[in-house]
């Protein structure tokens, strides 16, 4: 009952500060006042007994979990609060400063998302937020083993269902050519679309590209990710503990919307985002949000084509 009243309070607020708005996006807005009412509790924990106390949980998706979760979680570290972290399968290293970190979940859920002992959870109408560290993963994974004559540019793909439905945001075989033919010749490429064995499950389903087939056939001089994991050379734990690995020796990337866009803009240098549609658009993350995860300069394009002339003006060397 006090959950319905609360819900009805806060939506009151919203519509008297941002007027009416459509379903999808209203109760966004709400649950940016509910995290901020949920961290009152912990004031005095927080700054002023200042002991290891805080655990926190987290079953949603990777692309929160890298913008929500672990910068909130980085805080209490680096506050003196932190006790213990829990999340999904191959997670351990992301959370490296943990004192404490318990791989649990065996899948990501869309509920998961929604964990309002959060700063903010998916999408808000403000990213000033307290209790919200940078991570510093580049400067932590830095290492010497993948260092190339040319310097390492990533294309991080996917193409998975989107919200039900087929993939929208994807680089398609055709974009892939377009931008290798102009990058190759000043970096050394390489490509990353994680397979379903490699990646704790959202319940997203993962489609088959025929990218990597292709690519050793047409592009034999783009370097594959999972080739480089199936050699381990840095010994990595898992897929994801190698992905950090890799991608903090890189300072251009190209990725797609979610998780994929999220982990690239964790490593500072530049990054190329394909976001055809979603509630990011509405909120202006990749213009707030994403590039407070490192100090990445964000490039968000709308359609394949934006991304291809992306790649011409700020990544080809003139």
């Amino acid at each position: 009952m006090f959950e319905k009243y609360l819900n009805k309070f806060l939506s009151l607020i919203v519509l008297l500060r941002y007027g009416r708005m459509t379903p999808d996006i209203n109760y966004y807005y709400r649950h940016t006042y509910r995290c901020q009412l949920e961290q009152l509790k912990y004031l005095f924990r927080d700054y002023f007994i200042k002991k290891p106390y805080k655990t926190i949980e987290f079953q949603g998706e990777f692309a929160p979990e890298l913008e929500f979760t672990i910068p909130f979680a980085y805080w209490h570290y680096k506050n003196g609060t932190l006790k213990s972290t829990k999340s999904a399968f191959y997670t351990k290293e992301m959370y490296f400063f943990s004192p404490y970190h318990e791989d649990f979940f065996d899948v990501r859920t869309n509920e998961g998302n929604y964990n309002y002992e959060l700063p903010r959870v998916l999408y808000s109408q403000n990213y000033n937020m307290s209790k919200w560290l940078e991570v510093p993963y580049k400067e932590y994974f830095k290492n010497d083993i993948y260092v190339y004559e040319k310097p390492i540019l990533i294309i991080a793909n996917r193409y998975n269902m989107e919200w039900g439905g087929l993939p929208i945001s994807f680089y398609s075989l055709e974009d892939l050519d377009f931008m290798i033919n102009y990058l190759k010749k000043d970096y050394t490429i390489i490509y990353n679309r994680p397979r379903p064995q490699n990646i704790t499950s959202d319940t997203s389903e993962i489609y088959e590209l025929n990218d990597n087939e292709w690519l050793g056939k047409i592009h034999p001089e783009v370097i594959l990710m999972e080739d480089l994991y199936r050699e381990n050379k840095v010994n990595a734990n898992n897929y994801n503990h190698f992905q950090m690995l890799v991608y903090a020796n890189c300072d251009k990337f190209i990725s797609i919307h979610g998780g994929t866009a999220a982990l690239a803009s964790c490593f500072k240098g530049s990054n190329i985002i394909l976001s055809k549609k979603g509630p990011e658009h509405h909120f202006g993350c990749f213009d707030t949000l994403f590039p407070k995860l490192s100090g990445a300069t964000i490039y968000h394009a709308k359609t394949s084509e934006e991304a291809r002339d992306f790649v011409l003006k700020y990544y080809v060397n003139s």
